[in-house]
């Protein structure tokens, strides 16, 4: 294990900033965790020119910051190829592990040049609405260079698995996000800041574009009458026509705090009546993950992604539905004690199956062998 040396491409930033996603997250958690263990990892951050360059060493993993164009799409590509390229002449890793099947096409380069390549696949991203139609068409194709190219190829969503397994007749790995959330400080300060009490606001963390059901949401709340506030947080770092839109609500009790990041979202979160994720599409949402582990009362849409983490364990609402998450929002106003009861209940069997060591060490075992 002391030979291995990893090289990572494909999320936003370590640690998080504006426009991070999942796919940070994912990072932080697994690379840290590698580097406790011994491992030598090199994580490629995509720098915009308002971005800080941030650190070049966060728990134990070594940063290299790459500037990117700041166009949606693009931006990914010009900077996997400048990660790619600087691998390749520097010599930063002897295994790559690359995020997201857009950029596999990278994969065969890096191959030719020796290095052992590991793409994590998180969804069908060509079927994401989030995307143009040339977008789709470039992840459409991509879906085949993934599916061969790769070493491995690992997915967090068992559905997306079964697509690529029965379309391109093989077999893949399956290894799911983790839960736990190291709880470093209590600090309620960005309560206060933000104007919210505890348990007297709902809550949503992630980029503001369609495939997460912000449409659907805002108009639901907008209609349910309750003091209690929804705070959205996040965005996306280049804002479209979308995010433009769904904030022009005219309802006070929602409110775009913006990004917050780390200890903050932790305290939002466990301090939340409840988390809502009304989500079109998802991976295996580590979002969802952090809340149960947390604890914390959820209330998600029934697309099949999201009921293989949570089963009947949380408060569910058909996809796409405004009127059933209307009633779903008065259900969980009307049973805070149910919804209560039953998030705990659930946050001891994610523990239980949702292990970030045990991720790591599956991830271990594929990288090493």
């Amino acid at each position: 294990m002391k030979s291995l040396r990893i090289a990572a491409f494909g999320f936003r930033f370590i640690p998080p900033q504006n426009g991070s996603a999942g796919a940070d997250k994912f990072a932080v958690e697994l690379y840290s965790r590698l580097a406790k263990k011994g491992i030598e990892v090199i994580a490629y951050n995509r720098i915009y020119d308002e971005n800080k360059l941030g650190e070049k060493l966060f728990n134990g993993i070594k940063i290299i910051n790459l500037k990117t164009v700041k166009k949606s799409g693009f931006d990914t590509l010009f900077h996997s190829l400048k990660a790619t390229l600087h691998i390749i002449v520097f010599n930063t890793g002897n295994v790559v592990h690359i995020h997201n099947g857009g950029n596999s096409i990278f994969g065969l380069l890096l191959r030719l040049f020796g290095k052992k390549v590991f793409i994590s696949q998180d969804g069908i991203d060509w079927r994401r609405n989030k995307w143009n139609w040339y977008a789709k068409i470039y992840l459409y194709l991509s879906m085949f260079i993934t599916a061969y190219i790769p070493n491995k190829v690992i997915f967090d969503n068992i559905f997306a698995k079964e697509v690529f397994e029965k379309k391109f007749k093989k077999k893949y790995d399956f290894i799911p996000y983790g839960c736990e959330v190291e709880i470093n400080r209590e600090d309620e300060s960005i309560l206060h800041k933000l104007g919210l009490e505890k348990g007297e606001y709902f809550l949503f963390v992630g980029r503001f574009i369609p495939d997460k059901g912000l449409h659907y949401l805002i108009p639901a709340f907008e209609k349910v009458k309750t003091e209690k506030k929804l705070v959205l947080v996040g965005g996306s770092p280049n804002p479209s026509n979308y995010e433009t839109s769904i904030k022009k609500t005219i309802d006070k009790r929602i409110i775009f705090p913006g990004y917050i990041y780390g200890d903050d979202v932790i305290t939002l979160m466990r301090n939340s009546y409840a988390y809502i994720q009304p989500s079109d599409v998802e991976g295996l949402s580590p979002v969802i993950l952090t809340v149960l582990g947390l604890g914390v009362p959820l209330i998600c849409s029934d697309i099949k992604e999201n009921v293989f983490i949570v089963k009947d364990e949380a408060t569910i609402f058909k996809k796409s539905d405004i009127n059933d998450l209307i009633e779903k929002l008065n259900f969980s106003l009307e049973n805070s004690d149910k919804i209560k009861n039953l998030a705990i209940k659930t946050q001891k069997r994610i523990k239980e199956d949702f292990s970030w060591e045990k991720v790591t060490d599956e991830h271990l075992k594929l990288f090493s062998s």
